[in-house]
């Protein structure tokens, strides 16, 4: 049987303990997998990562992942002002890939030698993803990942995702439910 890359068991959390976000929640995402978390805003879908990662304690339950990396639904606060994007990819990845993602993604090397604020939010996302692929992570964690790209490019990145998702699985925030039924194994609704 395999192994989970991430797996929930019991889970409940509230930001008081009156009303609850989850209460007994329980998921397992498996290599090859994709699972999605679609709900309306408020309902703690960045919340659950908030959680996944540690930045949150649970009231209860258990929560277990293996490596992961992270693709954040605001990629202006994933990048430090100062520093070229490049520096900071190289900081925690290896970028022996690099040019077969940057072609994936449909960007130029250029942008990576630039500072986030000369970016538009759509190159920064694409950047971030493509941060996120050179990690080589078990377990791949996108919330909102396309948000800021027009329907062509997101279709390619998800494209991409799903093609290169071999020894990953994915946990996908979205609330886009057309986007989760073309490529998740299973969506849950909070």
């Amino acid at each position: 049987m395999q192994e989970s890359l991430l797996e929930i068991k019991d889970l409940s959390f509230g930001y008081t303990k009156d009303i609850l976000l989850f209460e007994r929640l329980s998921l397992s995402l498996k290599r090859g997998e994709i699972k999605a978390i679609v709900g309306a805003s408020g309902a703690g879908k960045s919340t659950l990562f908030e959680l996944i990662v540690g930045n949150l304690k649970p009231l209860s339950g258990t929560i277990r992942s293996s490596k992961y990396s992270e693709v954040f639904q605001d990629p202006y606060s994933s990048f430090h002002p100062s520093y070229t994007l490049l520096n900071q990819i190289k900081d925690v990845a290896k970028i022996d890939e690099l040019a077969f993602y940057l072609e994936k993604l449909n960007m130029e090397e250029e942008l990576l030698y630039k500072l986030s604020h000369e970016l538009s939010g759509g190159q920064l996302q694409r950047a971030s993803i493509l941060r996120a692929m050179l990690m080589k992570p078990s377990l791949l964690l996108l919330d909102e990942p396309t948000s800021a790209l027009d329907n062509v490019i997101q279709l390619e990145v998800m494209r991409m995702l799903v093609e290169n998702l071999g020894e990953m699985g994915m946990l996908l925030i979205t609330h886009d439910m057309e986007l989760a039924k073309w490529c998740a194994d299973e969506i849950i609704t909070l």
